[in-house]
């Protein structure tokens, strides 16, 4: 089981990327833009370096649903790889089997 802390702390930065997602969108759109003039983009690109740094998806970690755990996780089921082969052997995931030859 992962720090519930560093759990947390990844939830809070999910909450932040979902608020900043359109106005970050936004001002990258301007960046990005071919059309923009120069001092366009570059007050686009200090209004994009004064959001929080957390508002930024790349921060994100991808967790195990159930235990929290950073590494080692399937982003296909949201498990990590003991938790997966756990519901394997159970049953749990529909179409998903042990591997034998």
């Amino acid at each position: 089981m992962a720090k519930t802390s560093m759990v947390e702390r990844d939830l809070k930065r999910t909450k932040i990327v979902k608020k900043f997602a359109a106005k970050r969108a936004e001002l990258k759109a301007i960046v990005l833009s071919a059309t923009a003039s120069y001092d366009e983009k570059m007050e686009a690109q200090t209004k994009l370096q004064k959001l929080p740094r957390d508002a930024s998806p790349v921060r994100q970690r991808n967790r195990c649903a159930l235990t929290g755990r950073p590494r080692g996780v399937y982003s296909k089921f949201g498990l990590g790889r003991n938790k997966l082969r756990e519901a394997t052997m159970r049953g749990d995931v529909p179409g998903l089997r042990k591997a034998s030859w």
